[in-house]
């Protein structure tokens, strides 16, 4: 029987371009960058060259503190460069992609019959064990832990987010044999959350042996975090590992066919995306593929690697992240408005707080751009966050102990349970402008320097 979770905070952002659930075209990569800082918690140690040739599936990193994890290439092709910033900071491999792609054979047999350490040994030698994420941090798994349970998210309510119903509907049959394999890995079972507006619609309704929640709410009630933190909150002492579900349907890909396949459909979106739609297209994809579908005509573009409330500006040369199924196309907001705070009556720019008077079109959609509408000032104490946060936190105190790095206030105040993405709304209501996803995150970086 599924538990149902209504939550009542959140904020769902109307901007315009979503995707339409048809797929434009498949993107065949010229180009494809593997990069170390997609993995939170990783340590890369380099194991190619350039002119080195690759498979699907062949080792390309490792972490220096875990040699077992790796990161393996997601084609086949040759290692053209390696790109390093400053200190030497590895920042990509690049590889050509062959025309006929090729990919290493895995072997494996029937998950029914392999055990936890041998489903273990697989995940790491084809570099998909970086799909478990560890909480509280938010970085690569320890393979040595066991946690407490896993979770996963079967939906996303993040901006513009890529349609897991249609992007994955065919993918149901990896998916089952994926958490077949998960729950091996813990004794506290899978957690398996589902959209409660289209919980009977969904294809994912039928995944068995799990524990289903159906979780029914505005953003941000796909993210994973809040739903642990609705379900089974994170204690000190313990861990939970997430996958996502596009990483869940590799790993099921994986096990039943032994070979890696990392491709996905990619939402392209936002105002600035000419007729937004799905492309077939791999990890590391170049911004460059997808050319045709940026409307260049309205100004300078950012190309974000995700949604716009998390995602990586990764620029017109950058490429798609490991975890990335949505590209996100906004203008670059360098215009000012003189008087604009003073304009009530403007209907095209959307406030979360009802400042315009565009609140009286609930269903409008708006071409929003990068623009802040103001600048850094004082941190103001108030309630805008606990009205988009439906976690029992006290979040602008949680902030406060990161900007102080006072880690046992941090600890009383709940960073074991959030992300940065998680208060992802609370930067973007923030009256005063700060990067709060940043402060989270230079809590969690003490908390790891610390405890660790």
């Amino acid at each position: 029987m599924s538990n149902i979770i209504n939550l009542k905070r959140g904020l769902d952002i109307p901007i315009s371009g979503v995707a339409a659930q048809i797929t434009g075209k498949r993107i065949v990569p010229d180009i494809v960058a593997v990069k170390p800082t997609d993995f939170k918690g990783f340590a890369p140690r380099l194991l190619v060259r350039e002119g080195d040739k690759v498979l699907a599936g062949s080792p390309v990193l490792a972490d220096k503190q875990r040699p077992s994890i790796l990161v393996t290439s997601p084609v086949s092709g040759v290692v053209t460069e390696i790109v390093r910033g400053e200190k030497r900071k590895l920042l990509e491999v690049r590889i050509k992609a062959d025309k006929e792609q090729m990919a290493v054979d895995f072997g494996g047999k029937g998950v029914g019959s392999m055990t936890a350490e041998e489903i273990k040994d697989l995940l790491l030698k084809s570099g998909l064990w970086v799909a478990f994420i560890q909480r509280p941090y938010g970085i690569v798994a320890d393979p040595e832990a066991s946690p407490k349970a896993i979770f996963i998210s079967a939906f996303s309510t993040a901006p513009l987010a890529a349609d897991t119903d249609f992007t994955l509907k065919d993918d149901l049959a990896a998916i089952q044999t994926a958490v077949e394999a998960l729950a091996k890995l813990t004794k506290g079972g899978v957690h398996f959350s589902i959209r409660g507006e289209t919980s009977s619609s969904s294809p994912f309704h039928k995944v068995e042996n799990v524990i289903q929640h159906v979780i029914s709410g505005k953003h941000p009630a796909g993210n994973v975090g809040i739903q642990i933190a609705n379900i089974s909150p994170i204690k000190k002492g313990e861990t939970v590992w997430t996958v996502s579900l596009l990483m869940l349907a590799a790993i099921g890909r994986l096990l039943n066919t032994g070979k890696l396949d990392l491709s996905r459909k990619v939402a392209v979106t936002g105002p600035l995306a000419k007729d937004p739609c799905y492309v077939d297209a791999f990890p590391g994809m170049p911004m460059s593929a997808i050319a045709d579908k940026v409307d260049t005509e309205k100004g300078a573009v950012r190309y974000i690697s995700g949604d716009a409330l998390t995602g990586t500006n990764v620029g017109e040369n950058g490429s798609l992240g490991f975890f990335d199924d949505q590209v996100t196309l906004l203008h670059e907001g360098t215009e000012r408005e003189l008087l604009g705070w003073a304009k009530p009556f403007r209907t095209s720019q959307f406030s979360s707080s009802k400042a315009y008077f565009s609140w009286l079109f609930p269903r409008k959609k708006y071409a929003m751009d990068t623009n802040m509408h103001g600048g850094l000032r004082a941190f103001v104490v108030s309630d805008v966050y606990s009205k988009v946060l439906p976690v029992d936190i006290f979040p602008i105190y949680l902030i406060k102990a990161c900007l102080a790095g006072d880690i046992d206030k941090m600890e009383k105040f709940g960073i074991y349970e959030l992300l940065p993405e998680d208060l992802a709304l609370c930067e973007f209501v923030d009256p005063s402008k700060n990067d709060i996803q940043s402060i989270l995150q230079d809590g969690i970086n003490l908390m790891i320097k610390e405890m660790a």
